[in-house]
């Protein structure tokens, strides 16, 4: 069995009001719900066959998100909303983080094997 997609639209059943378009949709863009919705209701007073229709079949086709997929901190679903909109540039991201913590890690390293003799006295008090 594959691993359900982040990347990938769901019906977000668990903040959606009907069936979770809305709520999904919020979720795949980034967008707040409440604008989603608001919009919802503005499309469908201005062109009025067309969103509901759509939105029922959107909520018979898109499936309904795991419960696995939901976001355990904010910073969590930031960071899936981030790379649903632009995966390159969370790419980036996450790489000059990484390089960041590689060079405060070097730095460490540099203090600790150098010729400190302060901190070599520490270090020979603990063992």
């Amino acid at each position: 069995m594959n691993a359900p997609s982040r990347t990938r639209f769901y019906r977000d059943k668990l903040n959606g009001r009907w069936s979770g378009v809305c709520a999904g949709i919020a979720d795949y863009t980034g967008l707040d719900v409440t604008v989603v919705r608001i919009g919802m209701v503005i499309l469908t007073l201005m062109s009025f066959p067309l969103p509901p229709l759509a939105y029922i079949v959107a909520a018979w086709l898109a499936p309904k998100k795991p419960v696995a997929l939901y976001p355990r901190t904010p910073e969590d679903a930031k960071f899936w909303q981030g790379v649903r909109a632009s995966p390159k540039r969370m790419v980036r991201d996450v790489r000059s983080k990484f390089r960041e913590i590689d060079r405060r890690l070097a730095s460490v390293e540099t203090y600790v094997t150098s010729e400190n003799s302060r901190l070599s006295r520490e270090i020979e008090n603990l063992r």
